[in-house]
């Protein structure tokens, strides 16, 4: 089916299944124009939970397909590509980290919400990119275990003077970002200003202007006066800033930004998965329950 012909579909089943689609920041630029809401992975699940739709079309990777369950259980909850997993968050599971919470019983753990459901389910709170120095910081403790990512618990640890236990997980596309390549396109684009993920080695976060999760790059570029950005995070989020920023100039940090699972969904998926409504996301109620628990404590913290 032509590309028109299938966003003509995709829009009627939409209305007939009352379904919203919902679109990752790093998803292709074509899946995210079909999209009802595109933004990070919480965002996305907060905005879906306010909606009447009974039907939610996520276009991501597992984890956050999960957290919009957790969010909205009421709510058809559908991955389009069921394989679309997080190698970051797989780096965690339920029996390592009940290990390591057993053996520092005095520290709390805070989870990124990165994460499996179940993961979340046994922490104390969750956090995201954008409010995890605020989590970390009026979180009832000195004493954090900080899950998965190393990298944003060593930011983190910038900012906040506690004792920070950080699990040595990492994502795999911002750890590929070196500092050489930073400084390669500083070369080329003088007067750029270098915006990277929280989520990359503390040795670029230390070379660029601003570490910014995907929507805070995104609110940063569009109200800053610089007319040229070097940006370090997933090449997907090129596309919107573009769309929004047409007069500014937009460079992608390293041709290595690119995260396989993040490029799976086709439009083609998106159809399929509202026409046939399979791989929906099924998460148990005490799972759930944990999980609402730590990402409800994570609204509470972060002032």
């Amino acid at each position: 089916m032509e590309e028109k012909k299938l966003i003509k579909e995709i829009e009627k089943l939409k209305k007939e299944k009352k379904a919203i689609i919902l679109a990752h920041n790093y998803q292709r630029p074509e899946v995210q124009d079909i999209a009802d809401f595109v933004g990070d992975s919480l965002e996305l699940s907060t905005k879906a939970k306010d909606t009447d739709a009974k039907t939610i079309i996520f276009c991501g990777v597992h984890f956050m397909a999960e957290t919009a369950k957790i969010l909205s259980p009421e709510k058809k909850v559908i991955l389009p590509r069921i394989d679309a997993g997080c190698p970051m968050a797989d780096m965690v599971t339920v029996e390592a980290l009940k290990e390591l919470k057993d053996k520092y019983r005095n520290y709390l753990v805070v989870t990124y919400v990165n994460s499996p459901a179940s993961v979340k389910a046994i922490s104390d709170s969750c956090c995201t990119s954008s409010n995890a120095i605020n989590v970390v910081r009026n979180i009832e403790s000195n004493n954090i275990i900080f899950v998965p990512d190393r990298n944003l618990a060593h930011y983190v640890s910038r900012f906040v003077n506690k004792n920070i236990l950080p699990w040595q997980g990492f994502c795999p596309t911002h750890e590929r970002l070196e500092v050489k390549d930073i400084l390669e396109k500083k070369t080329l684009f003088p007067n750029a200003k270098v915006l990277v993920h929280p989520e990359c080695k503390p040795e670029v976060v230390n070379v660029a202007d601003k570490a910014l999760s995907t929507s805070g790059i995104i609110n940063f570029c569009s109200k800053d006066p610089t007319d040229s950005f070097i940006i370090g995070t997933e090449m997907g989020i090129l596309h919107r800033l573009k769309k929004e920023n047409p007069q500014k100039t937009f460079i992608l940090a390293s041709e290595r930004l690119v995260c396989p699972n993040m490029k799976l969904t086709r439009i083609e998926d998106v159809y399929t998965a509202l026409l046939e409504e399979k791989d929906e996301i099924d998460i148990p109620l005490e799972t759930i329950e944990g999980a609402r628990k730590a990402l409800l404590n994570m609204y509470r913290l972060n002032y």
